[in-house]
């Protein structure tokens, strides 16, 4: 890619929550690109650094853009401002794109408007409180997952059982959750009920259901649960057949085995089954690292 090349900002003013209706129904109106159409765009963009090509690939994604960030609103942040971040992680993914890698720029860009919402949900909660390390942070991000789908929403700690279900996922230690939880409780949430705008007009809640998805979003995730697939079967060559059973049997498995079962299949006691599990499940995450940083597909936060 041509050094030097610049992303140029034509997004429409947000304006602060006030505005956000606004900056909704204007970015609706860029229309989404073909897939041949994105392609040559992005290959104006690659070899010439062609603004309006750029300006293009920006615009028609602000959709998605907005539609991500809008699952981040329980952090208790001004949703014009995640949006204000997640465009900028569009606009660094577009830079980064390289369309002859064969994904669609939703697939490749999801990951850095993630990457840009999450790292400013951390700052603006305080990493002294929350922590620095990846488990630290990957429990902040999957806590609220968790807790939704096993109905956890009583008010106060968890119940025991939650709470072992959520540290053994997430492969932290029960106090963390409890700590966590705790913290995230204080840090509140956004009411769904509250007025989008200052004359009450509209809603929170109208945003949760939209009865027609983005195009671009049905893409992204379609290419992305192919990626990740791809990428789990390439990441399990690194395991050896015991460890890819055992992990396949605890944790990819609709019906997962016992700790007892599978000691008896090994021949093995059941503590030694679980440290074989927690062995080949870290050994995959780093392999899918590895081969995500092989394709580009992670960004560099750096």
């Amino acid at each position: 890619m041509a050094s030097g090349k610049n992303v140029p900002a034509t997004i429409p003013a947000l304006g602060g929550e006030a505005g956000l209706n606004r900056y909704l129904a204007e970015i609706r109106k860029f229309p989404l690109l073909a897939p041949e159409e994105e392609y040559m765009l992005a290959k104006r963009y690659q070899e010439h650094g062609d603004p309006e090509a750029a300006t293009r690939l920006v615009t028609s994604h602000l959709r998605l853009v907005a539609k991500i960030a809008m699952g981040y609103r329980g952090y208790g942040l001004p949703t014009s401002e995640l949006i204000s971040e997640g465009n900028i992680g569009l606009m660094q993914g577009v830079k980064k794109f390289e369309p002859d890698r064969g994904f669609r720029l939703a697939t490749y860009a999801m990951w850095w408007i993630r990457a840009s919402i999450q790292e400013y949900i951390l700052r603006s909660w305080s990493l002294v409180k929350l922590g620095t390390t990846a488990a630290q942070k990957k429990l902040f991000f999957n806590l609220r997952r968790m807790k939704s789908k096993l109905d956890a929403f009583e008010d106060g700690d968890l119940r025991p059982e939650d709470l072992a279900k959520i540290a053994t996922d997430l492969g932290v230690t029960e106090e963390e959750v409890t700590s966590m939880n705790r913290r995230m409780a204080m840090g509140g949430d956004t009411s769904l009920n509250v007025s989008m705008r200052e004359d009450g007009d509209g809603q929170w809640q109208d945003w949760l259901v939209d009865e027609d998805p983005l195009q671009d979003e049905r893409i992204a995730d379609a290419e992305e649960r192919d990626v990740r697939h791809n990428m789990l079967v390439e990441a399990m060559d690194a395991l050896n057949d015991r460890e890819k059973h055992i992990l396949a049997e605890r944790r990819l498995s609709d019906d997962p085995k016992t700790l007892e079962e599978l000691s008896q299949v090994y021949g093995v006691s059941r503590e030694r089954v679980r440290q074989i599990e927690v062995r080949a499940f870290d050994k995959l995450q780093k392999a899918m690292m590895r081969i995500a940083g092989e394709k580009r597909l992670l960004p560099s936060l750096a």
